[in-house]
């Protein structure tokens, strides 16, 4: 049983909720205390006690499911906009421990693609291409599915093994590509039945899809890649440029939800 001082009793209330939904007690996906749950553990009213539950909600600390219970959310993970950063660093740096499970790796000819790819990658209908399936997850908890497309002619001898981490780190470190950077498209997407499944969520959850070609010196196609991201997972962050005739800058940032 916790005693609360003499601050505003719904402010001690909240931070003493933001700190269990932080601990080791209550991890992520799992069941939160009910309204009853809050108010006897804490003495307080139960309206007091379902507001404080409410506010964890709407800071997205929480997840409401109707007729189940409150569940502790994900934290949200960054993905910068303004830059090409290797998943494994991303969830490093977001104090995440990074993991990649490869479900399908295998050697295709162009022509066995959707006709776009081989005519984005700017290939010939025989060109063979590399492509991979990737399940990513931080701390466990699934929250990147990836498709992607690679040229093989620069990094024919690519196995498996090769892609359970960082491509990037491969294409540099073993065969000295340089990458020049991407084009990238974002649309919010509800996920299908098989995507909900392998990401661990619902049916018909919002995810932003982001389809990106990535290039090598010279502009040279090396991937084609469609990647969904969960919504309650990651946020897009971006900082847009000066406005014309406008002396100041302004930033910007896209939440997934």
């Amino acid at each position: 049983m916790h005693e609360l001082t003499r601050e505003p009793i719904y402010q001690q209330l909240n931070q003493l909720l933001r700190s269990l939904v932080r601990s080791d007690e209550y991890p992520v996906g799992g069941q939160f205390l009910t309204e009853r749950q809050v108010s006897e553990r804490f003495q307080v009213s139960r309206a007091t006690a379902n507001k404080a539950l409410s506010n964890l909600v709407a800071e997205g600390l929480l997840t409401f499911r109707k007729g189940v219970g409150t569940f502790v959310s994900a934290q949200s993970m960054d993905y910068n906009l303004r830059a090409l950063v290797s998943f494994t660093d991303e969830a490093i740096a977001a104090g995440r421990r990074p993991e990649t499970r490869v479900l399908l790796f295998e050697e295709v000819a162009a022509h066995a693609t959707p006709e776009d790819i081989a005519q984005v990658l700017q290939v010939s209908d025989q060109d063979p291409l590399w492509y991979m399936e990737r399940l990513r997850l931080a701390d466990g908890l699934p929250v990147i599915l990836e498709r992607r497309y690679v040229v093989a002619e620069h990094c024919r001898t690519m196995k498996k093994s090769d892609v359970a981490g960082s491509l990037y780190k491969v294409w540099k470190e073993q065969y000295t590509l340089e990458v020049e950077g991407a084009e990238e498209s974002i649309r919010a997407v509800n996920m299908r039945s098989e995507e909900a499944k392998t990401l661990g969520t619902r049916l018909n959850t919002a995810g932003l899809l982001v389809t990106s070609v990535g290039f090598l010196r010279g502009h040279k196609p090396l991937w084609f890649e469609r990647t969904l991201y969960r919504g309650d997972i990651y946020e897009f962050h971006n900082r847009l440029g000066r406005i014309p005739g406008v002396g100041g800058r302004i930033g910007r940032s896209m939440v997934k939800s």
